[in-house]
């Protein structure tokens, strides 16, 4: 055998070998499989809701200061108040029947005008729902609110919030208001005081 016949066996043998490299790896790349997953999302509903007087048909929203519920003090002592009296008034709040979520309630803010707001203290409590908001009730639970005056204000804790079972309203929780008029009490003014409360879901 000639050197140039064994060099084209050669040559021959490499080509082949280089078309069977080829081949090899388009048949690896012809295999193939893909996973696909997905996922709809669906936001729930979340509101707030109060009452003056805790009745199942009067909770309504109450979501900006002027729509704010007028709160049924004591009477005659709110209107006719003397230094060191102390007049009452309870609200009632409640996740209505769409919420999903539970939540914390927790007091915000307060804003007040008058000559006398300067002149008249406050705290707020979260009691039991069935209370009745007066002396003996207005320092239990859980203080969501003080100030030494209707204008001034420091948050107390928060007070949780249950979602309804079903279609159902969640359980209420009533605030109770003392209002207590100082020594300083200028007579014959007035004072108009408006708290905001915010539940933030959990």
């Amino acid at each position: 055998m000639t050197q140039e016949t064994k060099r084209r066996k050669a040559l021959a043998v490499l080509a082949g070998g280089l078309v069977l490299g080829v081949g090899a790896a388009v048949t690896l790349a012809a295999w193939n499989d893909s996973e696909f997953a997905t996922g709809a999302f669906s936001a729930g509903s979340f509101d707030l809701e109060g009452a003056t007087d805790g009745a199942a048909g009067t909770y309504s929203d109450h979501d900006a200061a002027d729509a704010a519920a007028t709160l049924a003090f004591t009477l005659p002592v709110a209107e006719d108040l003397s230094p060191g009296d102390v007049a009452y008034a309870p609200f009632w709040v409640r996740l209505d029947a769409t919420t999903t979520s539970a939540a914390q309630l927790a007091a915000t803010s307060v804003e007040a005008t008058g000559a006398n707001a300067a002149h008249l203290a406050y705290t707020v409590h979260a009691i039991d729902a069935a209370a009745s908001c007066g002396a003996a009730t207005a320092t239990t639970g859980t203080q969501l609110a003080v100030g030494a005056s209707l204008s001034a204000f420091t948050a107390g804790g928060t007070q949780p919030l249950g979602v309804g079972a079903g279609d159902a309203a969640g359980a209420p929780t009533q605030l109770c208001f003392a209002v207590t008029a100082q020594d300083s009490l200028v007579e014959g003014e007035s004072a108009v005081a408006t708290w905001a409360f915010t539940a933030t879901s959990e």
